[in-house]
């Protein structure tokens, strides 16, 4: 082989990592190199060979191989289409006729192979060609012979190698951009938030996730704005918490190297609130847990595919990929899992991370469109969830109420209570269980107004005639004790307390 086209060979992978072209594969004899470009994902992939082929069959074959090969490669980096320059360095071109090869591309479905042979005969033409495909100039010369052109050779092959090595470096320090700090903060912090919720009632209680700030739709349409942060470092049982702390652990970390620790404590918070916030528009459901959080981390590493592509998908992308769609489709198929705020978390993470950018880069004017952007969304998505209806969540009320009484707790009971308007269809079954609280704290008259208010919306509530018989018999009122246990029993004959009631009554008179 001509040392001058070496040279020429290697001053070609030089242009090219110069026009953000980095190196994916090198042969062991270094004669065969693999170019990706950095910035621009639909440019083509560049593979140059320093050869010297004598017969066009080996050509041919030598085409058909590669293309085969990155084919292959196509599919591995999950791309549809993909396009690429094969050019051949060589002195002198094969003997027999080679150019019909090379003049057609070779193609698949799915890969455009485009070939260029280049040799002492028409290297400027080429080129050119390529100056016109790549819209960048190759500035080219052949060296003259000299008695150090070998040595000048390999210090500039070292130089070429060397600033390849450095592109890498520069890239790899993407990822050593910041440390891990607060992402083992709010590991720490939700496993001790677990053990706070076991201690004090359990943290599959629905009351104990709500006194501890669950997200509760009611709640928050009455100004308890913190519950669309506070759900993130409270989990519903242990498994629930293991899965979130183990995403979190390997994870976050990454993120927050990408990121920076502030940056990422922003794109943390930021997507657990969005992912609250979609869930309080879509869910009617108390619910809580670090899953939007964690998907606002996978968020802000779909930014980081889109400002980074290439190396994106060189290093975590597929893997990424396929995570989220893994958790989208079992939040899909499984019952009982908050999609909407898994979602939610995904979009804030990567609206945030186009906010914050990366460190060490200056402000561009996109991080401006994305805060204004941001912002619009986030106060429209607020203006709908408190200008619309609330869900009818009447029932959840009540039962949440009820175990409040049951555990004495009544002004939490209560405050619940007030969160059923008086036109629910639920309202009366309210003011019974109010009337309910009354009777516990002596109050027999502020009762007996709450069970009026009950029957006046529900006039065969038999309940209410149940307890104001009694409240009547307490009174010594046994006639119209009488005649509301009465019409208790008319109401639900089959109760045996009321028929045991209405004979003692009886009996009375």
């Amino acid at each position: 082989m001509s040392i001058r086209f070496d040279f020429v060979y290697w001053q070609m992978i030089f242009q090219f990592l110069q026009e953000n072209y980095t190196i994916v594969y090198i042969s062991p004899d270094e004669q065969e190199v693999w170019l990706q470009p950095t910035r621009e994902r639909k440019a083509p992939i560049v593979r140059l060979v320093r050869t010297d082929i004598d017969w066009s069959i080996s050509l041919k074959n030598d085409m058909q191989r590669a293309l085969i090969a990155v084919d292959e490669w196509r599919r591995s980096q999950f791309r549809r289409q993909l396009q690429v320059v094969n050019i051949y360095v060589m002195m002198n071109p094969p003997v027999d006729d080679w150019e019909w090869y090379v003049h057609r591309p070779f193609t698949t479905e799915r890969v455009h192979m485009q070939t260029f042979v280049m040799h002492k005969n028409n290297m400027y033409a080429i080129l050119h060609e390529l100056h016109m495909l790549f819209q960048h100039a190759l500035k080219i010369y052949v060296p003259d012979d000299s008695p150090m052109l070998q040595n000048e050779l390999q210090v500039f092959k070292q130089h070429v190698l060397s600033f390849a090595e450095r592109m890498y470096e520069n890239e790899r320090r993407i990822f050593e951009r910041g440390k891990a700090r607060f992402t083992y903060v709010f590991i720490a912090l939700q496993i001790v938030m677990f053990f706070i919720l076991e201690w004090n009632g359990g943290s599959t209680n629905t009351l104990t996730l709500i006194q501890y700030g669950a997200k509760f739709n009611p709640l928050i349409l009455q100004g308890e704005w913190w519950r669309f942060f506070t759900p993130i470092v409270l989990h519903i049982g242990f498994l629930h918490l293991f899965m979130n702390t183990f995403a979190l652990y390997y994870l976050g970390p990454l993120v927050e190297k990408l990121y920076g620790s502030f940056r990422f404590l922003f794109i943390y918070l930021f997507a657990g609130f969005a992912g609250s916030l979609a869930s309080f528009l879509f869910s009617p459901s108390v619910s809580a847990g670090a899953s939007g959080a964690i998907f606002g981390c996978f968020g802000a590493l779909l930014y980081f595919g889109k400002a980074y592509p290439h190396v994106f998908f060189r290093t975590i992308g597929m893997n990424v990929l396929t995570v989220i769609g893994i958790n989208l489709a079992f939040g899909l198929i499984v019952p009982n899992i908050d999609n909407a705020g898994h979602i939610g978390g995904l979009i804030g993470g990567f609206l945030a991370a186009s906010i914050v950018h990366f460190p060490k880069e200056r402000v561009r004017l996109g991080q401006w469109f994305a805060v204004l952007f941001t912002a619009v969304v986030m106060l429209i998505c607020l203006y709908i969830g408190f200008q619309r209806p609330p869900a009818d969540q009447a029932q959840l009320i009540l039962a949440l109420s009820k175990q409040y009484i049951d555990e004495r707790e009544y002004g939490q009971a209560e405050h619940m209570l007030t969160l059923i308007h008086e036109q629910d269809a639920e309202a009366y079954k309210a003011d019974f269980l109010r009337a309910y609280i009354r009777i516990q704290q002596k109050d027999y008259d502020g009762a007996k107004q709450y069970l009026y208010a009950a029957l006046q919306k529900n006039d065969r509530f038999h309940e209410a005639f149940y307890y104001l018989a009694l409240l009547y018999a307490e009174e010594k009122n046994y006639e119209q004790a009488k005649q509301a246990a009465e019409r208790a029993l008319q109401l639900h004959p089959n109760d045996e307390q009321y028929k045991q009631l209405f004979r003692e009554l009886e009996q009375l008179f």
